[in-house]
């Protein structure tokens, strides 16, 4: 789900020949197709009612633990921030390393800037070494190493504290912005991210120019996340709002927490909120007060039709909560640990869109993977669980995957930067289709069975390849499709 300064640049028209579908997406805006609303399920693509009870994986008991405050300027264009994270690494570590999103080249370039300003480890100031790794000329750079004074062993927590001035770009088309006009700001990915993967160590992925994500961060627990906004303005956050109080200067705070995220995403402004209980998640829908496309009512509703179906497909939903904010700049949709940024669309038109990201909340919130080295082991699961539960598996055929992206699946994100018309076909439809095909071959009852095991042992961690490899050992017919596309390398 990204996208350009250009949203023209930015996206990617995958056209499906089965059907005659036209699919328009950019990244994990992808497979938004321009149909009504889905179809009726068949007994082929039929979602369970009731599904294996696995036993999931727990999060991580060393995961890091969090704290973060956005201090909101009156106009809504910056961002005071600060970070605590007690860090307890896996392996023996001489430094931290931290990732600034909002300074890879597509975010960058639409006028947002994340720049670290003070780091103290262990209450000791700290200079850090900022490298751009990928990030344009001229930003404050995407890679922040903060030396330790002595290395340190798998094991021995390490307590560092970040100040960081989040400046926002207007009227952008991406994850971090505000508009003046809208009176709103919405900011995710916008703090620095601690970029570590347990057993394999600091990840230091280029910020690559493409609109696909190249984040990856273990889960964490948010021990306390403040955004402190002017009086009158509404927030969405993450995980569970637990206070709101009154702040100095005329402000409000408001107070979140989660016991495990990889992530965290916040708006704010003058929003009207629609809210529904959907099982026992509770899910909040919001826009400005000046109107949406479609009304926030319609969004809610095809919200939660999307998680009751995913939910009986993939199991209990991870989250306390689903804030869902819809972004009159974002060309479509942005997935992040219990939000999603939608475009000021239609649901009823473009209801794939909402599936593909209420999926990513099982494929990349609760099942992680590093975005940068695996971008299919998220984006074709969404896209895969986005078609099976809207009853669309018919638009996804691999006779129909371009020729010059077949057998590319699994390639990296400084792969797809150097063709990156070709991430949507290559990655989404590919993939998709490729998983479609293996559920089709194996039969959906014990696919399905074996996707939801897949699901529950990997949950909470950073997957790989070779643990859907493992997942599916027993079904070798599953195995040889995706090597034919190049998902297991």
């Amino acid at each position: 789900m990204r996208r350009r300064a250009s949203v023209i640049a930015a996206v990617v028209a995958l056209v499906a020949l089965a059907g005659g579908l036209l699919f328009v997406g950019t990244a994990d805006r992808a497979a938004a197709p321009a149909a009504p609303t889905a179809g009726p399920t068949t007994a082929a693509n039929a979602v369970p009612t009731t599904t294996p009870r696995g036993e999931r994986a727990e999060p991580w008991p060393q995961r890091p633990v969090v704290r973060l405050r956005f201090q909101v300027a009156t106009d809504r264009s910056r961002v005071e921030g600060r970070e605590s994270v007690r860090f307890t690494p896996d392996l023996r570590v001489c430094e931290l390393v931290f990732r600034s999103w909002p300074n890879k080249p597509e975010t960058a370039k639409a006028g947002n800037a994340l720049t670290v300003t003070a780091v103290s480890v262990g209450g000791r100031a700290v200079r850090p070494r900022v490298a751009a790794a990928g990030a344009p000329a001229g930003s404050p750079g995407s890679l922040v190493e903060v030396p330790l004074p002595r290395c340190v062993a798998a094991g021995t927590p390490i307590d560092a504290d970040l100040r960081f001035r989040l400046t926002l770009g207007a009227d952008t088309p991406e994850r971090v912005g505000y508009s003046p006009a809208d009176g709103m700001a919405w900011f995710a990915t916008a703090f620095p991210l601690l970029g570590w993967e347990r057993e394999r160590g600091w990840v230091r992925n280029p910020a690559v120019d493409l609109f696909g994500e190249t984040a990856t961060s273990e889960e964490f627990r948010l021990e306390s996340l403040e955004v402190v906004a002017p009086s009158g303005d509404e927030v969405l956050g993450a995980g569970e709002l637990v206070e709101e109080v009154a702040g100095p200067g005329g402000t409000r705070v408001h107070r979140f927490r989660a016991d495990s995220v990889r992530d965290v995403a916040a708006t704010v402004g003058e929003l009207r909120v629609v809210e529904r209980a959907v099982g026992g998640v509770r899910l909040h829908v919001g826009g400005p007060v000046s109107g949406t496309a479609a009304p926030l009512e319609r969004w809610a509703d095809r919200t939660a039709e999307s998680l009751r179906r995913l939910t009986a497909l993939l199991g209990p939903y991870p989250h306390t909560d689903l804030w869902v904010t819809i972004v009159p700049k974002v060309p479509t949709g942005i997935e992040f640990p219990g939000a999603i940024q939608f475009g000021d669309v239609d649901p009823a038109r473009f209801g794939a869109l909402v599936s593909h990201e209420v999926a990513h909340m099982w494929f990349y919130s609760l099942v992680g993977n590093s975005q940068g080295r695996d971008p299919w082991l998220d984006e074709s699961f969404a896209t895969w669980a986005q078609a099976v539960v809207d009853g669309d598996e018919g638009s996804y055929q691999l006779a129909n995957v371009p020729a010059d992206v077949v057998g590319l699946v699994g390639q990296p994100m400084v792969f797809w930067a150097r063709r990156g018309s070709d991430y949507g076909p290559g990655v989404y439809q590919q993939g998709g289709a490729a998983l479609i095909a293996a559920r089709q071959k194996a039969g959906t009852a014990r696919f399905d069975e074996v996707m939801r095991a897949y699901v529950d042992a990997n949950a909470h961690q950073v997957a790989t390849p070779d643990d859907v490899e493992r997942a599916f050992a027993g079904l070798p017919e599953v195995l040889e499709i995706l090597r034919r596309v190049g998902a297991l390398g």
